[in-house]
């Protein structure tokens, strides 16, 4: 399934019959069932879905193809080095002009592969499109983490996000060894591998929501502690559920409009 070599695929009906009744395979083939129809139902106004673009673990799809899947990974992993490297800062000022640089470079390297490739000019394959989404993700997250912390904390800092030039360095070097991480390494977690891309589907939406509520101003910089964040984090949560939900009705009523069309 996909063009991975590196995802170990498993045919659990096969499996099953070959062992006979006495083996476990047989519900284990339902859970694959019902895991794989929660992943098409997430990710199916998001995403095409197609398999030959998608990764895979422990047989079952991700929601989303490998170049989404970079995308959403991505910002989450960006999103929790740059916590990790400002730790107890929350730095409030966009990167300086350098980062803005390099997120230029992931975006016209996404175009790039993208359009070249349904162009037919060249063929691409599925690392370079996780490669190309990661980079997109990575470069979304550092523009949303400080106005998360502008608009989510009480006391911010006056600080620029990845300043000085030793934290823009540790982001930049993360990139390829996430890349990696995800390509090789994340497969050997079975089916945690999809359930992963799927809770940093969630994780993306939320976060960016998150900017969004806080526009409120019942929710805006009013949080001193983290547990301060749990009712704006439902309400983006929520938010995220009807988001989600229209774009697969988005998706629905375009096919609908496609076959009445044809």
């Amino acid at each position: 399934m996909g063009s991975n070599p590196a995802i170990p695929t498993t045919d659990l009906k096969r499996r099953a019959v070959q062992c006979g009744p006495p083996f476990p395979f047989p519900y284990l083939i339902e859970v694959a069932r019902v895991l794989q129809s929660l992943m098409n139902a997430l990710g199916y106004g998001l995403c095409h879905q197609l398999p030959e673009r998608s990764l895979f673990g422990g047989g079952i799809q991700a929601p989303v193809c490998a170049r989404d899947a970079g995308i959403y990974a991505g910002f989450c992993i960006s999103l929790a080095i740059v916590a990790l490297l400002h730790r107890g800062e929350r730095p409030r000022e966009f990167p300086r002009p350098l980062a803005w640089g390099i997120f230029s470079v992931a975006l016209i390297f996404m175009g790039w592969d993208g359009v070249t490739s349904y162009a037919g000019i060249r063929e691409t394959t599925n690392v370079l499109r996780l490669a190309s989404g990661l980079g997109v993700g990575y470069a979304a997250a550092a523009m949303i983490a400080p106005m998360l912390n502008d608009t989510l904390w009480r006391v911010s800092s006056a600080a620029r996000v990845l300043d000085p030039s030793w934290r823009l360095a540790v982001w930049i070097i993360s990139m390829p060894v996430s890349t990696a991480a995800i390509w090789f390494g994340g497969p050997l977690a079975g089916v945690a591998y999809p359930l992963a891309i799927s809770a940093s589907i969630i994780c993306t939406f939320v976060s960016i929501n998150l900017v969004i509520v806080c526009m409120f101003p019942v929710f805006d910089r009013r949080a001193a502690r983290v547990r301060d964040l749990a009712v704006p984090i439902l309400a983006a949560t929520g938010l995220a559920v009807v988001e989600i939900g229209l774009a697969a009705a988005l998706r629905d009523a375009l096919t609908a409009l496609g076959s009445s069309v044809a």
